[in-house]
């Protein structure tokens, strides 16, 4: 599941301070994030904070994975 957020850095330190282990953020080595697992993942945001491309995940207490996703400007359409 994914939780879009403005400030990428905002949110995941706003998680952290409520007691959630939430990962560094990391980007996709190709660009675009569409692997499953670990494979292809670069530590640190995307080049440029590009939207889209910046993540950092943690699970709930329920097991479920989330996917924080930084969007600053949606793409047209969306």
């Amino acid at each position: 599941m994914y939780l879009v957020v403005y400030d990428i850095e905002a949110a995941r330190a706003d998680l952290i301070d409520r007691g959630i282990d939430v990962s560094d953020m990391f980007h996709d080595a190709g660009g675009i994030f569409h692997h499953i697992g670990n494979k292809q993942r670069v530590n640190g945001p995307a080049p440029d904070r590009r939207d889209y491309g910046s993540f950092a995940s943690f699970s709930d207490p329920d097991g479920n994975g989330w996917m924080l996703q930084e969007i600053k400007n949606r793409a047209p359409g969306r």
